[in-house]
């Protein structure tokens, strides 16, 4: 069992979620579900809490009810390393609903936020050359979904 694991607080939509998520991602289980017992707040039987694994990384969802609305400043990062994977990811992310921001960042349809990153960006972006590591995010700036090759002609620019 990890040590530290995101806790998510979904309204009344966790068993959706869930399972669009271990839908998308290749390498993912469930790992345990708790339902409502009798007697529970919410219908009996529905999901109240659930385990899942997403490419290694557990994380945990809850149906809570309303009062705590996921925001951009909790995020799950996708370290990609080609532009067929940020593709894959991205589409499939968006799917039912989902909206896309800025610089990798994306919104999906449970209203959870996403970076879907290249893993060569944080090493441009950490170059000890620091103009290149400029141009690097100024490129990176002007992007919605994040393309690798125009990220390395910014790189590679003079």
């Amino acid at each position: 069992m990890q040590k530290i694991s995101p806790f998510i607080w979904f309204d009344n939509n966790a068993e959706e979620a869930m399972n669009f998520y271990l839908s998308i991602f290749k390498d993912s289980k469930m790992i345990r579900v708790a339902r409502n017992p009798p007697g529970a707040p919410g219908s009996e039987d529905a999901l109240l809490v659930a385990s899942i694994q997403l490419e290694g990384q557990e994380i945990i969802l809850m149906n809570g009810g309303p009062g705590h609305p996921l925001t951009d400043a909790i995020s799950l990062t996708i370290n990609c390393n080609s532009q067929e994977e940020v593709d894959y990811y991205w589409d499939k992310l968006l799917g039912g609903g989902g909206k896309e921001i800025a610089c990798g960042w994306l919104k999906d349809k449970f209203g959870l936020f996403w970076q879907v990153t290249p893993t060569i960006l944080p090493q441009l972006l950490s170059d000890p050359d620091r103009e290149k590591a400029g141009r690097v995010m100024q490129a990176m700036m002007k992007m919605i979904k994040l393309d690798i090759a125009a990220v390395k002609a910014a790189a590679d620019a003079q």
